[in-house]
């Protein structure tokens, strides 16, 4: 039985992913990239970016392609390095702890909504506000493993040439073109979440 049922949800996600067909230039761009060995999805967005904010809080199109991955898929957010350094090492500790969903929308909503700087000391706040002790941030923010992960954030972005965000990017071989899909607020959503997903097994 359990058989049946998985083979089920591969056909169903297979025949979904199959439902808009994909065509290079339009819901997306090959990039002269190679193929990554792991299939994953990786979003590049800014705590600055009202576009990021809507696709998190309005659109939920995150959510709803971490709804649907496959099991061998992964799903990654990337903070790009367009604020300063902080705000990446801030992302960075946040998911070396494991709170990225704890504090990710006081994030969004210090700099959009109540419009503070990202200071190291305003991050700091948040952290401590959402659970994070004081040595817990203290401690790692400047740590081996938050650098290695900053660093590594800044790198791909520079690597893959990201200008604008939100951007996903697929097995590091494709990028979703927002401009190429429906206009329509329901459309754009389900145009986007079908795009990642038709990638997904490219």
């Amino acid at each position: 039985m359990k058989k049946i049922l998985l083979a089920f949800a591969s056909f169903f996600f297979l025949s979904s992913a199959q439902a808009l067909e994909l065509q290079e230039g339009k819901q997306y761009i090959e990039l002269n990239q190679p193929h990554s060995v792991q299939t994953e999805i990786i979003e590049f967005f800014s705590f600055s970016c009202p576009h990021c904010f809507n696709f998190e809080t309005k659109y939920q199109i995150p959510q709803k392609i971490k709804a649907d991955l496959p099991k061998d898929a992964t799903f990654k957010q990337y903070h790009v390095d367009w604020l300063g350094e902080e705000m990446v090492r801030a992302w960075s500790l946040a998911m070396i702890l494991g709170i990225e969903e704890k504090v990710k929308m006081p994030l969004f909503e210090m700099i959009i909504e109540k419009r503070k700087a990202p200071t190291l000391d305003n991050i700091r706040d948040v952290f401590l506000a959402n659970g994070v002790t004081a040595e817990q941030f203290d401690g790692g923010i400047n740590s081996f493993a938050v650098t290695a992960l900053t660093n590594k954030q800044i790198t791909l972005a520079k690597k893959l040439g990201v200008r604008a965000t939100p951007e996903f990017y697929v097995n590091g071989k494709y990028k979703v073109n927002g401009e190429g899909l429906s206009r329509s607020m329901d459309g754009f959503i389900k145009d986007y979440v079908e795009t990642v997903k038709g990638l997904l097994q490219k």
